[in-house]
């Protein structure tokens, strides 16, 4: 399947399962899921960035207007898109030079540290513009992490759902 069909229908699918599923799962007010982000986390290493940029941001507005959240999702999104790089780049070393990585392959500690770096850096800067108090810093910190873990695990059932397997 074409790579620019299989992106469009990552977008599509994410964005519904996101407003239809996930945004109703709260957990105590602390805990919420935004798988949503594996589009730009799946998103091809040598992909165009300008697209992945543009798409990130009209994923974070998606969701935004879904949502009511006034902007935020789609600040994180974009900076999370932009920052993927770098992501990359801590997360794979040298492999990611050579444009070799694969995220949906099998799970690795470097795939873990990558996601889990993206989710926790998307998650704070969310919560960091949704309460935008110096005062609540714990309470930022608590339902970043809390949001991360749940997420993380999400994302990975996710990735273990859509992974090709081989035959």
């Amino acid at each position: 399947m074409n790579n620019n069909i299989l992106n469009i229908i990552r977008f599509v699918l994410l964005i519904f399962l996101q407003v239809i599923v996930f945004n109703n799962i709260n957990m105590q007010g602390y805990a919420n899921p935004y798988p949503y982000i594996l589009f730009i986390l799946l998103f091809p290493v040598n992909g165009n960035k300008n697209i992945l940029l543009i798409t990130s941001f009209l994923l974070g507005l998606i969701i935004d207007m879904f949502s009511n959240s006034n902007g935020i999702h789609a600040m994180a999104c974009t900076v999370l898109a932009f920052i993927r790089p770098n992501l990359f780049r801590f997360a794979f070393g040298i492999s990611y030079e050579y444009q070799t990585v694969k995220i949906a392959d099998k799970i690795t500690s470097e795939r873990v540290s990558y996601i889990l770096l993206a989710i926790f850096i998307h998650h704070f800067i969310l919560f960091s513009f949704e309460y935008f108090r110096i005062t609540l810093f714990f309470t930022i910190i608590a339902r970043t992490l809390f949001s991360t873990l749940l997420s993380f695990i999400v994302c990975l059932l996710i990735i273990y759902l859509i992974k090709p397997s081989k035959r």
